[in-house]
């Protein structure tokens, strides 16, 4: 039965991208579409890119063994930190300014407000290879479910994954991927309902009141009830990166880009808060009630795996309600899986290539590139994710860089018009090191992941200030280019 609601997923995900090929016939309306997006669809499409089975094969299984109940706190702080306050604090200005400034990349936004050719070129470095590890957590979550929902092999689990993000994205592009994402943020939100209901009427629960009840005397004799300093301390550095750090994910900003008006965004603020406190709360709420189902972390090869925390849930539901749940699951990577790949292959061909080909490089072997490259990047997310890594550590370690080397100065430079050219690139190399530094100096530690990401942004903070406080103004074309970015009351029109 479940065979049923995925094959008529991958139908319509064909459909889409099949009608968005026919709308896309050039880079621009490729990467960004039309600049034409209603509250709904932005909304929905942010949403949709923040989860994917990161969150609910990767964090919810981790955080909710870790932290029990306690994990609901992530989801709504992901709501309120990583969804209001972007929208409240980014979306203004940041559509208004890739708008004037005719911007589609992160790289770009940095070019055009420090006027640094070599901090575009950097910038867009980072993100294509350090995308590449997030975008394979994704793929593996994935591949661990329908491992042990479907009983296919990891391996072949993973190709057909990849096999059809090949296909939706490289066809359809852009407004493929906003469709898209309307449609999956639906189907996640009905997937959400379906699995907190029949898993917590299950047998191994017994219903609402009495599953709760046996989940906090669990979490007591587990001695995570009352948290102590380190459990505070991971709590709260999850709530920080998975919320704040999105702040400097490049394609969840570049959802920003092609909303149409302010009204837009005013209402999309609404929408993306209230679609992801209940997605990530429901997904960390059923982590959380996992010791009801297991009495220790299950194995694999003789190893603990949190990863298989979830699916191992899931297993216990009836067959017509695992194809809605591995639906949703689908829907929320392939929407992650698009936004990561476009956004990581678009800041390659237009903002590194063309540095590298010159004058050959025209639209035409643009769009071809991107689409080349696009193919590539899914191909190598497909091989790391063959390593099985866990997912924790690749989604940690990739959103703590990318994150810890972007949040600052492109946030800091959005809003403080003080901070310049010496500054960014000081707390972007700073961030990027600290958390290269301490995450192999852990041993690629998962459990420590995400407290490295929060150091990484926080030291790059600092360094963005302190720097651009002591250092002068710089040159003409710097005062030009922050000039152009800022109108002449120091805001950003």
């Amino acid at each position: 039965m479940e065979w049923i609601f995925i094959a008529a997923y991958l139908l319509s995900m064909a459909v889409i991208g099949l009608r968005g090929r026919k709308k896309t016939s050039d880079l621009t309306t490729f990467v960004v579409g039309g600049r034409k997006a209603g509250p709904w669809v932005s909304a929905l499409a942010y949403g949709a890119t923040y989860f994917s089975a990161v969150l609910f094969i990767g964090y919810a299984g981790r955080s909710g063994w870790d932290y029990g109940l306690w994990a609901v706190l992530i989801g709504v702080g992901n709501g309120i930190l990583g969804a209001y306050l972007s929208w409240k604090l980014l979306a203004p200005k940041t559509r208004e300014v890739t708008r004037r400034l005719k911007i589609k990349s992160m790289p770009q936004m940095f070019e055009k407000r420090y006027a640094s050719e070599k901090m575009k070129l950097f910038s867009a470095a980072v993100i294509f290879v350090f995308m590449i590890p997030y975008s394979a957590s994704v793929y593996s979550g994935l591949s661990y479910l329908c491992e042990a929902v479907l009983n296919i092999d990891y391996d072949l689990a993973m190709f057909l994954i990849a096999a059809v993000a090949a296909v939706y994205l490289v066809l359809g592009g852009y407004l493929a991927s906003l469709a898209a994402d309307f449609v999956q943020g639906l189907l996640i939100i009905g997937g959400v309902v379906f699995m907190i209901v029949f898993v917590m009427n299950s047998p191994t629960v017994g219903g609402f009141t009495h599953g709760i009840s046996t989940v906090l005397d669990k979490m007591d004799a587990a001695g995570i009830l009352r948290l102590d300093g380190n459990g505070i301390i991971g709590l709260i550095s999850l709530i920080l990166l998975t919320s704040i750090g999105t702040w400097g994910m490049p394609q969840m900003i570049h959802k920003f880009y092609g909303i149409e008006n302010e009204e837009g965004v005013r209402r999309g603020r609404v929408i993306s808060t209230a679609f992801c406190i209940f997605v990530s709360a429901g997904a960390y709420f059923i982590g959380g009630i996992s010791r009801l189902f297991y009495d220790e972390v299950p194995t694999l090869n003789g190893l603990q795996n949190y990863d298989l925390i979830v699916p191992g849930i899931l297993q216990t539901l009836p067959s017509v309600l695992l194809g809605i749940i591995m639906v949703l699951v689908l829907s929320a990577s392939v929407s992650t899986l698009s936004g990561i790949t476009l956004t990581s292959c678009s800041t390659m061909t237009m903002d590194i290539f063309p540095k590298i080909m010159g004058k050959r490089y025209d639209k035409k072997r643009a769009f071809f590139s991107t689409r080349l490259l696009c193919l590539l990047f899914i191909v190598f997310s497909y091989i790391i994710a063959l390593c099985k890594s866990p997912i924790l550590m690749l989604m940690s370690f990739s959103w703590g860089t990318i994150a810890g080397s972007f949040l600052s100065p492109y946030l800091l430079g959005l809003l403080w018009k003080r901070m310049n050219r010496k500054g960014a690139w000081a707390g972007m190399l700073s961030g990027f090191f600290t958390s290269i530094i301490l995450t192999a100096a852990s041993g690629f530690n998962s459990g420590q992941a995400a407290m490295f990401g929060v150091i990484a942004m926080v030291v790059s903070f600092a360094v963005c200030i302190v720097a651009s406080l002591c250092t002068s103004n710089e040159d003409a074309a710097y005062t030009a280019a922050k000039e152009t970015y800022f109108d002449t009351q120091g805001t950003v029109r």
